[in-house]
């Protein structure tokens, strides 16, 4: 039996990755490859119970340890630092997508407990697909990706709070649901916490200190600690993600969370295989004419309905048309914490599997189609723009009133970055009329706070270039990558140069290069200055280290320099 057991995951291990190249090829994510493994396993062979049991296993172990991570990478604190946009834009779209779907559900035929499982599914969007996406096309340093990564962040912590309530509290007439089930889960919930504290503040960073000298064990300790605890929180009640998930928390205050986190990625990513698998294989094909109305009218609700409040909501909060589109696109799909969310209410006896298989009906269309719009976002925004202009409410923030008229200007800046923000700074004490503009209202107002000249506009709108006082200007400065600002990858020679030479501009122009290939080209189309600023940086603190190392060597020790005769 043993035998059956291995040649059968052999065979399904070469499987997924086979089927992960051909999704790789089509730009899918793992995710959507390894649910059609399951897919695939289930329709065409007959797997034993016990190769059957295993990926059970291995699926609980995983998910188990993609809790602990989630943990060991969780800070609450970090919602202090994302800013009222992200905030607002995190909160907001859950909130929305929760009470909307609800509505669908209940008009679809589902029930009420069944309804708000799958409207609450449908809110969580895949942090890991996002960032590798954006970070492809090397946009996660862009105004549109801080402000996504921002809401992702506060999606993770509202999943968390909503699994902790799920696993105490319940919703249905599950196996929990009883009042002294639930005493039972509340005081397990408040033991938890007790046992953690001390852990933390006691023992937690003497025990890792220690494992840390020999980091296998380390690795060892960490799957161990999250597979306890997950089984722990599973026998008292709190189920076996919340118990990983406390685990990972217990660790996240020590120094070693980075190290663990980087050495236990690869081994979340086997183990989840199982659990997408498991789902794909547990899918009921003879319920897809069913569930194939419900989940195409869901599908559209998240393909449209998310990125469309995440919109709203930035232009209601001033953000431009295009930077609310872009974020609001990274909302169009669902995430793997929505199978998860749906697998652990099937465990408490709240859903039925049709509805788990509902959701993964809709997680593998919105995530396959949601990879093509943010891969071709900026051609799509070109399409739809004609259509959304209804819901760009800034026309009306930063209109005529907020427009100085044509004031002295010898540098018109666009970007307030880090690099940006610098620039502004030397040359307003180097004593040049700089007039700084950004896409950012938040950055737009903390500058002006501070009393430099700062507009709020894009440079990849024509009709902003008009407003500019171009005419008066000697140079125009881009510290912001060119790539970043280019609606299409438009060649430098006929691009951004001549947009600005069209516009009367008759000065120097100095635009920001991301690496050497970018260089080459704007030197080619004529720009005056390429900016190098991790170049520039360090020329100028190797200078400053070599004029301190000479200003230490005594003029004795120095080597006399020997004259031409």
């Amino acid at each position: 039996m043993a035998d059956v057991i291995f040649h059968e995951m052999a065979w399904l291990l070469l499987g997924a990755a086979a089927i992960g190249m051909l999704g790789a090829a089509l730009r899918q994510p793992v995710i959507v490859s390894f649910i059609a493994v399951g897919l695939l396993a289930a329709a065409l062979f007959d797997n034993s119970a016990e190769t059957a049991g295993q990926i059970r296993f291995l699926a609980e172990l995983g998910v188990a340890l993609l809790l602990f991570l989630v943990g060991l990478k969780l800070d609450f604190r970090l919602v202090r630092t994302l800013g009222p946009v992200s905030l607002a834009t995190g909160l907001g779209q859950v909130l929305f997508t929760s009470v909307i779907g609800f509505g669908i559900g209940l008009a679809l035929g589902l029930d009420a407990v069944t309804s708000l499982y799958v409207a609450v599914a449908l809110t969580f969007s895949s942090t890991i697909i996002i960032v590798k996406l954006l970070s492809d096309k090397r946009e996660l340093e862009t105004l549109h990706g801080r402000i996504a990564l921002g809401f992702l962040i506060v999606q993770d912590i509202v999943v968390v709070i909503t699994m902790v309530v799920l696993s105490t509290l319940g919703i249905g007439e599950g196996e929990h649901g009883g009042a002294g089930s639930l005493w039972q889960v509340l005081a397990a919930l408040v033991a938890a916490i007790v046992v953690l504290i001390l852990f933390v503040r006691y023992a937690a960073d003497g025990l890792m200190g220690r494992l840390a000298r020999t980091p296998e064990l380390l690795v060892i300790f960490a799957i161990g600690w999250a597979a306890a605890a997950a089984a722990l929180g599973d026998t008292v009640g709190l189920g076996k993600e919340i118990g990983g998930l406390i685990a990972g928390v217990s660790l996240g205050s020590t120094p070693y969370r980075d190290m663990i986190s980087a050495r236990l990625a690869g081994l979340r990513e086997f183990l989840l295989l199982f659990f997408f698998v498991s789902i794909g294989a547990s899918f009921d094909l003879s319920g897809l004419g069913q569930d194939l109305g419900r989940a195409i009218v869901f599908s559209l609700f998240v393909l449209i309905g998310n990125p469309l409040i995440v919109m709203v909501i930035m232009s209601a909060m001033g953000y431009r048309l295009r930077t609310g589109f872009l974020a609001g696109l990274t909302v169009a799909q669902i995430s793997e914490f929505s199978l998860i969310f749906m697998a652990m209410g099937l465990s408490l006896g709240h859903v039925e599997p049709s509805a788990v298989g509902l959701v993964t009906l809709v997680g593998l269309v919105t995530i396959a189609i949601s990879v093509y719009m943010i891969t071709y976002s900026h051609q799509l925004y070109e399409l739809a723009e004609p259509l959304l202009r209804p819901f760009d409410f800034r026309r009306t923030r930063h209109g005529a009133a907020d427009e100085p008229e044509q004031p002295e200007i010898d540098v018109i800046l666009f970007g307030l970055g880090r690099f940006g923000g610098q620039l502004l700074k030397r040359l307003t004490d180097a004593g040049l009329r700089v007039l700084a503009v950004d896409l950012d209202p938040q950055a737009v107002r903390a500058w002006s706070a501070h009393g430099y000249q700062v507009r709020y506009g894009d440079v990849t709108e024509p009709e902003f270039w008009n407003d500019l006082p171009l005419s008066k200007a000697r140079w125009i400065v881009l510290a912001i990558p060119y790539g970043t600002i280019l609606l299409t990858e438009t060649d430098a020679r006929s691009g951004l140069l001549s947009a600005i030479r069209s516009h009367r501009f008759s000065g120097r122009v100095a635009i920001t290069a991301r690496d050497d290939a970018e260089a080459s080209r704007l030197d080619e189309g004529g720009v005056d200055l390429v900016l190098h600023p991790f170049d520039d940086a360090a020329a100028s603190a190797a200078k400053q280290i070599l004029d301190i190392d000479e200003a230490a060597i005594p003029p004795a020790a120095k080597k006399p320099e020997v004259l031409a005769s």
